[in-house]
This record gives C-alpha cells, structure tokens and sequence, in this order.
C-alpha cells in the first residue's frame, strides 16, 4: 500500500529548528540522557508521545473561541457535558483534568490496601496511582501477546482462562477488571469485542466492577470494525457498546478527544457517580469544569465529533502502518501487526550486545535522539521495572501532525543506526523518584 492521502490541508505552520548533531549530543548530556527534560525546541521529530499533542481543526479552534470561562454551570460545560454522553451513552459524566486524574480519584474511592486488580495491561501511571493506595495489580495479557512477531489479530485482549484461574486464587480480594483500550504497554494494540464482553460478563458473576481505560476507544474501534463487526454499521456504535459493557468508563481526551488537555469518567451508577463528584470537587475544582477552561471543553466536544470519522481513522491507521511497515523493510524487529498510535521496537533484540540491567531501550531513545533529533519514550525495564518482559521502545505519532516526508526521515536515522548500532552503549540509574522514575531519573552512559 502507498502511503494514505492526507485528509486535510495544513493551514499553519510551526517550524522545525534542526539541531547538529554535537548540539544534540550537548543537549543529551545537560538532560542527564532523559529525552522527558530535552526542550521541545531542541527535537526535530517529537514521538515521546500522543497525548495532548494532536493538531486541532479548523472547527475547534472556532469553537474555542466560543469559550465560556465561568466558573460554574458555563455553557462550554453544557456542550461538553453532551457531547460525552453522545459519545459513551452513559448518564453521569465527571469532568478530569487528564486520565491520571481520573485514575487517582476511581483508585481513593474503589481500592484499599492489598486489593488485588487485573488488567489486559496496565500503564504505567495507572498501575502507579492504584499501586499508591496499596492494591496489587496483575496484567493478564492474552498469550499470543508474547510473541512480538506473529501478525496476529486482537493482542490487546485479556488472557480469559488465566484470569478464572487467578480469581480463584484470588477472589476475597479482587476488586475489578480493567481493560486498557488499545493496551498500550502490549504495543498498542486493539482488544476484540468479543473478548471484552467475556471479560464483563466475568466481572458480573464475579461481582467485580468492569472499568474501561477508554482513552484510545476510537482506534479500538475501527480495528474491531475492520477485522470483526463490521455488520454493527458504524464506528459510534462499536463505540457506544464498548462503553456500555462498562460499569465505569474514565478517558484522557488527551488522545482520542483529540484536544490538548482534558478528561471524564462515566457512569451509569448514581451512588457511584456521586462519590467521584466529591473527590472532582476537592481535586479538580468543580463538577462542571473539573479543571479544565470553558475553551477545553469546546475543543473536545468538536474533537468527539471528529474522532469518529472513518475518513480520520482508516488514514491514522494506515498512516501508523506505513511507518511499521517501512522500517521492516530494513530489517528492524518491531511489534506485529501495526497497532494503532505507535509503531513498537523491540530494543532488546535491536541492541542485543546491551544487558536488560543497562537499559537497551533507553540506550535506543538516546541514539535516535543523538542521530536524528527524534525524541521517543523507552517501555521497558526503565519505565516498568521488574513487571518489564520485553524491552520496547515507542514511536508515538500524534494525530494529524506529521506527514510522508516525516517518516521517510524517522527510516534513515534507524539506517544509521542499524549500522554502528554495536557503538551504542548502555546505561545505568545515578538517580530516580520514588515512583514513575523514567519522567524525571538521571542516566549516566556505562562502558
């Protein structure tokens, strides 16, 4: 396949400065070789990640204009308020100020120490603020998952069968099930309906609740429109039935609300609802703005309009193909099939000459920052720690920002790394947090 046309014309611009590379070098070593702290400025191709990074429409920033910055009750909260519940179907809606927000409030109300949660695969502030209140989270992913280099459909999905097994175990102490939508630490990758309504319909019998990390449901979606119930009709429907197998659904609108800042829970739970009104009031400001400006939610409830569009989505995920498809080309081991929202190396067989406990995938974040100027984000032993199996670099593409010309250049700054890659070295940790250390850690390189 070609590369996808471009739905959509660029009407501003914002330039690229182009570093030399003893500039980047410079830049990699003030950073302490931590791409988190490289000034925007300073990077030329920035795939740290998706998240609040999309180039709005046309129709958004208009919408922004519109903005009604009032602190309670605004307009811009009545058009987000239904704009949310067109999208999930569901009657309650929380406004967050992000997905981690909604994270810390769902974990305060729902868990104690020592709960036990299991998950498709949990990122890594999600298993950071529900491993803050105690509880021990489990990712089940399926198990063809474990093979990064078989095509296979649907390696988002949760292993059903050992999750029976660990509820048995388990099940004075079990909480909930949650499924991550795509899973992003399985290499972005869709879960099948099918398999998220198994999961539910655990959780019912189980007396669990069933949660949805519904920050990437529309490219979730379109991968089970494409391979599985294309028979539903359209992408809103698939969407709107994910969301109806939930008994709480939260979403980083970050992602695929397709807008720079904002977030909500849902429910169909009054009682429920209530409760994380409360927590909304004390953390997030109000329940009718839940720390974002009026203008935020003007950009979301367009950006949940947009995000629906097959046009938008057959050319996000087959622009997410090109690039996976390019670089097999040359031989790079990659996460198979193409997900959605990131193409994943596997650094560990990149670098193979690096040992797990000197970080071969930050040791590819650096070289492609050293070489290129790309800033990427590592998912591995240095983000994960001990619940790391592969070593995984990711190429998060944000939405309708980059085109051909980008990617073509992403593909020969791996060619040169790909020859002198036994020149890169490893390394280690001379300083980290005490929880989410790859945001703000110091590396040092090891001989």
């Amino acid at each position: 396949m070609p590369y996808p046309f471009e739905p959509h014309k660029i009407k501003v611009l914002d330039s690229i400065k182009i570093l030399s590379r003893s500039e980047r070098i410079k830049a990699l070593q003030e950073a302490d070789y931590n791409l988190f702290k490289i000034p925007s400025e300073k990077v030329t191709i920035d795939l740290l990640t998706d998240s609040g990074t999309s180039a709005l429409s046309q129709e958004q920033w208009s919408q922004m204009m519109l903005g009604d910055e009032s602190y309670a009750s605004a307009k811009s909260w009545e058009k987000f308020e239904i704009a949310v519940k067109n999208f999930t179907g569901k009657k309650e809606v929380v406004p967050v100020h992000q997905g981690r927000a909604a994270e810390k409030i769902i974990a305060e109300i729902l868990l104690q120490k020592n709960d036990i949660i299991f998950s498709n695969g949990f990122f890594d502030t999600t298993r950071a603020n529900f491993e803050h209140r105690g509880a021990i989270c489990f990712d089940v992913p399926t198990e063809k998952s474990a093979d990064l280099s078989t095509p296979k459909l649907f390696k988002g999905d949760i292993d059903v069968k050992k999750l029976r097994k660990l509820l048995s175990c388990y099940e004075e102490r079990a909480k909930f099930i949650l499924m991550t939508l795509t899973n992003n630490t399985g290499g972005g990758q869709p879960a099948s309906l099918k398999n998220m309504e198994l999961a539910g319909n655990i959780a019912t019998q189980k007396g669990l609740k069933f949660i949805v990390d519904a920050c990437r449901i529309a490219e979730n979606a379109y991968f089970i429109w494409l391979h599985e119930q294309k028979r539903m009709g359209s992408i809103k429907n698939i969407i709107r039935k994910l969301f109806s197998l939930a008994d709480i659904a939260y979403m980083s609108t970050k992602k695929d609300g397709l807008a720079s800042s904002g977030g909500f829970i849902v429910t169909n739970d009054e009682s429920l609802a209530a409760k994380l009104k409360e927590l909304a009031v004390l953390y997030e400001g109000f329940v009718t703005y839940g720390g974002m400006a009026g203008r935020e939610m003007e950009a979301i409830a367009r950006g949940l309009e947009e995000i629906i569009s097959p046009t938008y989505l057959e050319h996000r995920i087959n622009q997410i193909a090109y690039l996976h498809r390019e670089l097999v080309k040359i031989g790079i081991p990659l996460i198979h099939p193409s997900g959605g929202h990131a193409v994943y190396i596997d650094a560990g067989k990149l670098f193979s000459h690096i040992p797990r406990n000197k970080f071969p995938g930050q040791a590819l974040v650096v070289a492609l920052y050293q070489e290129g100027g790309i800033r990427s984000v590592e998912i591995g032993s240095l983000m994960l720690g001990k619940t790391s199996k592969p070593e995984l670099v990711r190429l998060a593409i944000p939405r309708r920002v980059y085109v051909q010309s980008h990617f073509d250049y992403i593909v020969d700054v791996f060619k040169k790394i790909v020859v002198n890659k036994k020149r890169f070295r490893g390394f280690k940790i001379i300083w980290q947090p005490s929880t989410l250390r790859h945001f703000t850690c110091k590396l040092k390189l090891v001989n």
